[in-house]
C-alpha cells in the first residue's frame, strides 16, 4: 500500500494536524495525513467558535503566513465580532461563531484540494526510529510507512479517559476511542510525560429553549473577516444569547459534588485555569451568586446549541437538573451531557524553537501534546511544525518567529522556555510587544516571511504590498495637507476637543484622542482622496492606527531592538554549564534541562537570575 517514502507524515487530523499537513504539502513535501477518523478532520471538539482575545490575532497570523484556518473560518462563519473595540488597537481581537459541520467540511475540502497531500485512516501505534532519528510510523494493523519527518498532533487522544460523574471510559473525544502505544514508546526513549485535563459543556436542543427570557448577543453591524484573501464578508448573521446561573442552580450542582471526579480524587490532573468547569467556578468563586452562560448555535441549519460557561464533569442527572433551573432552560432537552477528559502530554521544554524534539531528530510535536489548549494555539503550532519539518529535510534554514514578530513566536517561546504544568492559553498580556503584534497588521508582519519560505503565494504578497503602499500614501497625505479652522473646528467641537485658531496639518488634528477616521472622512479633501485611490476598510484602519499610535509603536520597536541584541548571542548546543561555578545551582540545573539557544531565551527561564545572565555574558566575551 505504501511503497514509497513520504517526506512528511502528520499523525492526527485536528487543527494542528490539518495546518501541519497543508503547510508541508503546499511547500512541496509529499505528505501523508494519518488519522483515526477521516470524517472528523478539522473537528471543533469544544465550542463552535474561532478567535477571541489574542487567539484572533493568531488566526490572522496563520492566514498571513499562508495557512488555512482564517479561510476556513470565514467560509463557515455564522457571526463575527471584533472584541475590545473600546480599548486600544493592540487589544482588538476578532472572533467568529462557526457552523461546526461546515467548518469541518471546509477543512476536508481544502486539504483534498491540496496537491502532495495523501490521506490514510488508521491508528498510529508507534514510531520507527533509527540512530536517534524518526524514519516513519507503524499502524495498528502493523503497516510500516516510511517518512523523512513525522509530526505528532494527537490532541486529547493519547490514553484519553472520559469522565462523567463516577463513570469513566477510554476515549479521545465523545464517541471516539483513545490512541495507545505512542506515549509508552516515547517514555522508553527518555521523554517525560504528564497528564492534563479539559472539559466540555452539554449540548442541548435549541427548540426546547425560551430565548425571549435571554439577552440577545448579535454580531457586529459591520462585520469584518479573518483572511486577508478574497473571502466573503457575512451578509447575514445568527444571534447568540446570554443568561445566568443562580444560587438555586449552584445549590443543585453542589448536590453532585460528592460524585464529581474533580472533587473525589478520580481526576488528578490540572485543567485550564482560564476556562474552568462550572463546579470549579462555584468552588473558587463562592462569593458570586451567578455566572454568565452564553448560548451559542452550532450552525445555520441545526438546532444543536452549545452552552458556553457550563463545562462540567458532574453526573448527567445533576447537569440536567441544574440546567433546567437556568432562566430560559426550564424545558431543556439534552443532546449529550458535558464531560471531562484526561490525556497524556509531553512537557514542551523537550522541544526546540522549531518544535522538533531534542531527543529524536525529525520528530515534531504540535498542539495539545505540548500542553496547550485551544484550536488557535494548536493550529499555529501545526503550521510551524509543518513548515519546519519541510525545511529540515530539505536542509534549509529553520523558520522561527521572534517574540516581537508574532503571537505565534510568543506562544512557542513560552512553551519551550518556561514549560507548562496547566493547559497553556494565549492572552494579549503574555506578549510584551503587543502594540506591534496587532490583528490589523499581521499581513504586513508575516506575509513577506510566508512568501520567502514558499508558503504564501505571490497574489497574497501583492495584496499586502498594495495595502502597505496605500496606507503609507494616506499617512503622508495627512502629514502634508493643511486644514482650515472653519473646516476642522466643527469636528473638534463635536468631540469636546479644544478648537484651533489657525490652519494646521491634518495629522495633528487626527492625532487627538477622540478624533476618529469617521470624523476625518467628513472633510471633503479626505473623502476625495479615499475615493480617488480606492482605499478599502483595511487601509483606513491601518492608517488610523499608524497616525494615532505612532509614538507607542516607535517606543516598542526600540525595546524590541534591545531584545534582538541578546537574541544574537548564541549558546552552543553542547555547552557545559557545570564548568561555570559562578552560576547558581538552580540556574545550572534549569539551563542544562532546557538548553536555551540564545542568551535572550536563557534570560526568560524561571530560576535564571540577571546575575546568572551576567556570568554567561562574561564567559561569552560580551
Amino acid at each position: 500500500m505504501f511503497e514509497k517514502e513520504y517526506d512528511v507524515i502528520v499523525v492526527g487530523g485536528g487543527h494542528a494536524g490539518a495546518e501541519a499537513a497543508a503547510a508541508a504539502a503546499n511547500m512541496g513535501s509529499k505528505t501523508l495525513l494519518v488519522t483515526m477518523n477521516l470524517q472528523t478532520i478539522g473537528q471543533m471538539s469544544c465550542n463552535p467558535a474561532m478567535g477571541g482575545i489574542a487567539k484572533g490575532q493568531i488566526v490572522r497570523e496563520i492566514d498571513a503566513l499562508g495557512g488555512y484556518s482564517g479561510i476556513v473560518t470565514d467560509k463557515s462563519a455564522i457571526q463575527f465580532k471584533m472584541l475590545n473595540k473600546s480599548k486600544g488597537p493592540a487589544m482588538w481581537s476578532p472572533r467568529a461563531q462557526n457552523d461546526r459541520m461546515r467548518f469541518a467540511e471546509e477543512w476536508r475540502t481544502a486539504l483534498e484540494g491540496t496537491p502532495n497531500c495523501d490521506f490514510y485512516q488508521e491508528m498510529v501505534k508507534g514510531l520507527l526510529v533509527e540512530k536517534d532519528a524518526v524514519v516513519g510510523v507503524r499502524t495498528s494493523l502493523g503497516i510500516d510507512i516510511k517518512a523523512r519527518a513525522v509530526v505528532l498532533t494527537n490532541g486529547t487522544f493519547l490514553n484519553g479517559l472520559i469522565h462523567i460523574g463516577e463513570k469513566q471510559f477510554g476515549g479521545g473525544r465523545a464517541g471516539e476511542k483513545a490512541a495507545t502505544g505512542i506515549t509508552e514508546q516515547l517514555t522508553s526513549f527518555g521523554f517525560d510525560s504528564g497528564r492534563m485535563k479539559t472539559g466540555t459543556p452539554p449540548r442541548v436542543d435549541g427548540r426546547s429553549l425560551d430565548y425571549s427570557k435571554m439577552i440577545p448577543q448579535p454580531g457586529d453591524e459591520r462585520p469584518e473577516k479573518f483572511s486577508y484573501s478574497e473571502t466573503s464578508i457575512l451578509t447575514r448573521q445568527r444571534d447568540c444569547h446570554m443568561t445566568h446561573t443562580s444560587v438555586i442552580v449552584h445549590e443543585l450542582l453542589k448536590e453532585g459534588f460528592d460524585r464529581s471526579p474533580m472533587f473525589n480524587g478520580r481526576i488528578k490532573s490540572i485543567g485550564p485555569r482560564y476556562c474552568p468547569s462550572i463546579e470549579d467556578k462555584i468552588n473558587r468563586f463562592a462569593d458570586k451568586d451567578s455566572h454568565q452562560l452564553f448560548v451559542e448555535p452550532e450552525g445555520w441549519n441545526t438546532v444543536e446549541v452549545y452552552v458556553n460557561g457550563f463545562s462540567t464533569s458532574l453526573p448527567e442527572d445533576v447537569q440536567f437538573k441544574a440546567l433546567r433551573s437556568v432562566v430560559g432552560f426550564e424545558k431543556v432537552k439534552f443532546f449529550r451531557p458535558g464531560y471531562a477528559i484526561e490525556y497524556d502530554y509531553f512537557p514542551p521544554t523537550q522541544l526546540r524553537h522549531t518544535l522538533e524534539t531534542k531527543l529524536v531528530n525529525n520528530l515534531y510535536f504540535a498542539g495539545q501534546i505540548n500542553g496547550t489548549t485551544g484550536y488557535e494555539e494548536a493550529a499555529s503550532q501545526g503550521l510551524m511544525a509543518g513548515i519546519n519539518a519541510h525545511l529540515k529535510i530539505n536542509e534549509e534554514e529553520p523558520f522561527i518567529l521572534k517574540r516581537d514578530e508574532a503571537y505565534i513566536g510568543v506562544l512557542i517561546d513560552d512553551l519551550i522556555t518556561k514549560g507548562t504544568e496547566e493547559p497553556y492559553r494565549m492572552f494579549t498580556s503574555r506578549a510584551e510587544y503587543r502594540t506591534l503584534l496587532r490583528q490589523d497588521n499581521a499581513d504586513l508582519r508575516l506575509t513577506p516571511k510566508g512568501y520567502a519560505i514558499g508558503l504564501a503565494n505571490e497574489e497574497r504578497l501583492k495584496r499586502m504590498e498594495d495595502k502597505q503602499k496605500k496606507s503609507e500614501a494616506f499617512v503622508k497625505f495627512f502629514k502634508d495637507t493643511s486644514v482650515l479652522p472653519e473646516d476642522i473646528n466643527p469636528i473638534l467641537e463635536s468631540v469636546n476637543s479644544s478648537l484651533v485658531k489657525q490652519s494646521d496639518k491634518m495629522y495633528k488634528a487626527f492625532s487627538r484622542p477622540k478624533v476618529t477616521m469617521e470624523h476625518m472622512l467628513k472633510l471633503e479633501s479626505v473623502s476625495d482622496f479615499v475615493q480617488k485611490n480606492g482605499l478599502n476598510r483595511e487601509v483606513l484602519e491601518q492608517t488610523e492606527v499608524q497616525v494615532k499610535y505612532s509614538g507607542y509603536i516607535a517606543k516598542e520597536k526600540v525595546n524590541a531592538d534591545k531584545l534582538h541584541r541578546l537574541e544574537n548571542i548564541k549558546i552552543p548546543d553542547n555547552f557545559d554549564y557545570s564548568k561555570l561555578k559562578s552560576l547558581s545551582f538552580e540556574a545550572r540545573e534549569k539551563l542544562e534541562t532546557i538548553r536555551p539557544a540564545t542568551i535572550s531565551q536563557a534570560s526568560r527561564i524561571s530560576g535564571v537570575s540577571p546575575s546568572d545572565i551576567s556570568v554567561l555574558l562574561v564567559f561569552m566575551g560580551r
